[in-house]
């Protein structure tokens, strides 16, 4: 006779290893990502905008607009990954449904994209450009935070002792990372990069807020296809209202933009969007099954991810004390993978 408490028991475990693989995909992934949000401020025909919006305006105003337009095309390359991976999962026909049921389902992957694309990537994308991407990899680690703590506030999803400790010791390695970098920066005759810390900031708030929000979201829609409504939203903010706004204000967008369709510019963002687009498949499929905060916190293993493969294709080497956040960001992030799956085996309070 079977024992259908044995068998709870190990659906359960399954489950839970299952949550916490695609987390850990994630973090591969997102890691991979910087490499071309790194190289793209030192190619054509982003350097070239660069100079010439630096002509128009003084200040640090120039990196931002050129940040919004790399943001743009990380949505474009993303989304035509996202309706290339539900096409071959035959999940078009879902992708519609998700898009028209808005009151009940899309609306939240609406506000996620902004949370998410003009906050979250776009400030990585500034803090790439001001600091650096060791630097924007690891100050967006903070962001495990942001979600398990917002996930719990709104609808009560569970935070073990266990987990708020690994919450308690990202917060401790945040502080590091970005008061460190102050510290040193105001001990430099360069200045400190406001901008940079803002963007970091950004995209850890903006970041923890989408996985919240995309929590609930993701209760009546399934998870490749209410990922693909929220780029969909994302792609529709930059290349409708964000980029012609831009250019009614006088800056060249689509003077650049038709030059990103070259060999070298177009194989850096498609390999931007490769990376990213399934980045997220595995992040919002991980939220479902382990929840919000322990997703969000053993994908903060990007960061290391990203340290590794900046300095193994770059040779990026962040500062001590980002070096030094990140280890306590990514110690806080396996103080949550290793609590007992059955600690867990009810999300919610």
């Amino acid at each position: 006779m079977v024992d259908t408490e044995q068998m709870r028991i190990k659906e359960h475990e399954n489950r839970i290893r299952s949550g916490y693989m695609w987390a850990l995909f994630c973090a591969v992934l997102w890691g991979l990502w910087y490499i071309p949000g790194t190289v793209v401020w030192t190619i054509e025909p982003f350097t070239g905008m660069l100079e010439e919006v630096s002509g128009m305006i003084s200040g640090d105003g120039p990196l931002v607009i050129v940040a919004a337009l790399v943001t743009a095309f990380n949505a474009l390359t993303v989304i035509i990954a996202l309706m290339v991976w539900n096409g071959t999962l035959l999940r078009l026909p879902e992708l519609g449904r998700t898009l028209r049921e808005f009151k009940p389902c899309s609306k939240w992957f609406l506000i996620g994209s902004v949370c998410g694309g003009p906050i979250a990537i776009f400030g990585s994308f500034m803090a790439m450009a001001f600091i650096g991407g060791a630097f924007a990899a690891v100050a967006g680690l903070l962001y495990p935070g942001v979600g398990s703590i917002t996930a719990n506030l709104w609808y009560g999803e569970k935070i073990t002792k266990r987990a708020a400790v690994g919450i308690l010791v990202i917060i401790a390695g945040g502080v590091t990372i970005f008061g460190g970098g102050l510290i040193n920066d105001i001990q430099s005759a360069e200045g400190v990069a406001w901008l940079g810390y803002l963007g970091g900031a950004m995209a850890a708030l903006g970041w923890g807020l989408e996985g919240a929000i995309a929590g609930v979201g993701l209760e009546v829609s399934e998870s490749d296809t209410g990922l693909t409504a929220r780029f969909v939203f994302e792609l529709l903010l930059w290349w409708i209202i964000i980029i012609p706004a831009l250019a009614i204000a006088g800056f060249p967008m689509y003077e650049y933009a038709i030059q990103v369709f070259q060999p070298i510019p177009l194989l850096v963002m498609v390999f931007a969007g490769i990376t990213f687009g399934f980045c997220y498949v595995s992040w919002y499929k991980s939220f479902p099954l382990i929840g919000v905060g322990r997703g969000q916190g053993v994908a903060n293993l990007y960061g290391l991810m990203s340290i590794i493969f900046l300095f193994l294709f770059l040779g990026s080497t962040p500062a001590w004390t980002v070096f030094v956040g990140g280890l306590l960001c990514i110690a806080g992030a396996f103080i949550m993978f290793t609590e007992e799956s059955l600690e867990i085996e009810t999300l919610r309070g």
